[in-house]
Formats: C-alpha cells, sequence, structure tokens
C-alpha cells in the first residue's frame, strides 16, 4: 500500500472519527436533556400529589377540629402503614411538611407569571412549577405577597434550594418593596422583579455576607474590591437581575488626568452601563460630584448611540439621603446603596414595611 493511500485512509478515518464524535456529542447534550425533563416532570407530578396528601390530612383534621395528640397518633398509624406498603419517604415529618404545604398554598392563588407555563392538575385548581425542595422552604414564608415574588423569582431566575434560602433569608422582598413605590410593592407579588427603568435596580441595603469580611474587622476599599472580586457571580447575583461584569479599577484619562472607576458593569435588560464606587467612610457631596463626572464621560464617550444612559452607583457603609438628595438634580441617573457585610434583621425589614405602607394609606386617606 502506497503512501497516498495511507493518507487518504488516515484521513477518512480521521473524518469518520470527527463526524462520530460531534454526533455523538448531540445525541448526549439531547438525552441529558430528556432526563432533566423527565426527572423536572416526575418532581413536579410529586409536587402536587404531595399537595393532595396535605389536602386529605387537613379534610380528616377537619379544619383543625380535631385535638392534636389524636391528629398526630392517626399521622403514627398512617405512616407506618404508607412505609409498609409504599416503601420509604411516608415518615410523620414528611406527612406534616404536606400538611404545611397545602395550608401554606391553598389560599393562595397562582401568580400571574406563572399561569402560563406548567400544566394545572385536574384535581388542583393552582399550578405548581418548582420542585417539592423548593415548595418545603417557601411554606415557611408567611406573607402572602412575598411568598409569590419568591416563587416567581425561582422559577424564572432558576434559583437553586440553597440561593432561594438565601434570598428569603437576606430579606430580599422586603428590601426591594422598601425602595418602591406602593403600586410597585403590588407589581412584585404578581409579576416578581420586573426591571424597566434604573430605579428598579436598587435595593437597600446590597447584602454582601457571602464576600467573608466581618463587620468589626478592620479592612480598607481595596480588600472590599477584592473579596467582592472574589465572590464575582453572588455578588452580580445579589445587585439584580441582567448584570455582566465589564472591568475593575477601570482607567479613563481626561486632560491629561486618570481616573479609576472601582467596577464598571453592564445590564442587558437596561442595555447601559452600571458604574460602581466603593465607600467606606462617609458619603461625601465630593463623592456625588465625581460619580457625576464618570457617568458624563461614559455617555459622552463611550456609550453607543442605541444604549441607555449611565447608571452611577455609590456603595458605601452609611449614607445620608438629604444630602444625595440636595447634592444631585432631581433627573440624575445616580443612587447611593448602603451596603451590608451579614445578613439584615429580616424582623425589623418587615417592621419597616408595614410601617411605609401604613404611611401611604394614611396620606391617600387625606388626600
Amino acid at each position: 500500500m502506497g503512501g497516498t493511500e495511507m493518507n487518504e485512509i488516515k484521513k477518512n478515518n480521521h473524518i469518520i472519527e470527527s463526524r462520530a464524535e460531534q454526533l455523538a456529542e448531540r445525541i448526549e447534550a439531547l438525552v441529558v436533556e430528556a432526563r432533566k425533563k423527565i426527572a423536572s416532570t416526575v418532581n413536579v407530578a410529586m409536587v402536587y400529589t404531595y399537595y393532595e396528601v396535605g389536602r386529605y390530612i387537613v379534610e380528616d383534621e377537619q379544619d383543625g377540629k380535631v385535638r392534636a395528640e389524636y391528629g398526630k397518633r392517626v399521622l403514627k398509624r398512617v405512616s407506618e402503614r404508607l412505609t409498609s406498603n409504599l416503601g420509604k419517604g411516608w415518615s410523620v415529618d414528611t406527612l406534616e411538611k404536606t400538611r404545611r404545604f397545602f395550608l401554606a398554598f391553598s389560599k393562595s392563588a397562582t401568580p400571574q407569571r406563572i399561569l402560563a407555563v406548567g400544566e394545572i392538575s385536574a384535581t388542583v385548581q393552582r399550578k405548581f412549577v418548582l420542585s417539592w425542595n423548593h415548595y418545603q422552604i417557601l411554606s415557611h414564608v408567611d406573607n402572602l405577597e412575598a411568598r409569590s415574588f419568591y416563587e416567581i423569582e425561582a422559577f424564572e431566575q432558576q434559583w437553586s434550594t440553597r440561593y432561594l434560602q438565601r434570598q428569603i433569608g437576606s430579606g430580599l422582598y422586603e428590601r426591594l418593596a422598601l425602595s418602591c413605590d406602593k403600586d410597585e410593592v403590588m407589581r412584585l407579588a404578581t409579576e416578581g422583579q420586573v426591571v424597566e427603568k434604573p430605579s428598579d435596580i436598587i435595593k437597600d441595603p446590597v447584602v454582601l455576607e457571602f464576600i467573608g469580611l466581618k463587620p468589626d474587622a478592620s479592612y480598607s476599599e481595596s480588600d472590599l474590591e477584592g473579596a467582592i472580586i472574589s465572590r464575582l457571580q453572588d455578588f452580580l447575583l445579589e445587585m439584580g437581575k441582567g448584570f455582566l461584569f465589564e472591568a475593575r479599577q477601570k482607567r479613563f484619562t481626561f486632560e491629561e488626568r486618570h481616573f479609576y472607576v472601582d467596577l464598571v458593569l453592564y445590564n442587558r435588560l437596561l442595555q447601559c452601563y452600571v458604574l460602581v464606587d466603593l465607600k467606606m467612610d462617609d458619603l461625601t457631596h465630593q463623592d456625588l460630584g465625581q460619580m457625576q463626572m464618570y457617568v458624563n464621560y461614559y455617555d459622552r464617550f463611550v456609550k453607543e448611540d442605541f444604549e441607555k444612559p449611565t447608571i452611577g452607583i455609590l456603595l458605601c457603609e452609611r449614607k445620608n439621603d438629604a444630602l444625595v438628595e440636595l447634592t444631585l438634580p432631581k433627573d440624575a441617573n445616580i443612587y447611593a446603596q448602603q451596603y451590608a457585610l451579614c445578613l439584615p434583621d429580616k424582623a425589623l425589614l418587615q417592621q419597616k414595611l408595614r410601617e411605609w405602607i401604613a404611611e401611604f394609606k394614611q396620606k391617600e386617606d387625606e388626600v
């Protein structure tokens, strides 16, 4: 066999191997995706089943009229029988979780954003689109509006159960609500977080417990920036929907002077740059003026014509709302946000939200 024939055989073998590898990759991706869908379908089916189990238990209790001790004894016997006939997975604890699940969700309608997806059961007049583990977590959220918000966001953003727990623990709903007007608060419960304008991405405080710095420890702005960069994905998630990272310590030169922006982000939903400056000391009017200059520079020399005006965010340890309002023009695209290095007191956030809504209603009644 000559050299030319050998080369031809090698070439054909290479083509075959390459085609086989590409075909195998496509088939593998298809099968993996199908398995995910099957697992998801099975999981959602179990959610409906657990909901019905919870309903049976509540009906048997006659809406709480049965004595608690009697109910526990019944559940114990039910658990023993189901475990004997169906196998593991039917402990008293599981049965109690189904009861809590039914009580939590039987009195709340399906959020509007979820109505268009998933399939509804013939017997359950509500749609479920998350896993059983997600709904176990959501069952512990007492506020109906907050629970609806977290259900929408967990579904649309594909939150893991760990991240769902973190967002609930950080009081995300309350932090967003306190940055909204009354109509937007109601919208959070029916549509989740909708990003249409710069103020929609603002929450107070921005919680950075994941970066590992202690509130009572000594650290510099450089340490804070480095800690954020080391947990960049978590930081972008905490900042909100649509955020992408572009640069740190971004330098630009103006009239032979160099300036540095701590973090340059981009929000794909708003189609604009978001400049972030980190401040550890009290926020000053000089800080606000400097950020205004950064924003002006990006608007005039960096952003494209199709992009929206640049947003400036001063992420500070302490802020003064009166100073911000007095220093900046009303149409300024600049925001001061406080950051926290530990999870906030959720009860305090909830109390603030209740007071804010009560104050708003009082003003409405006076008009």
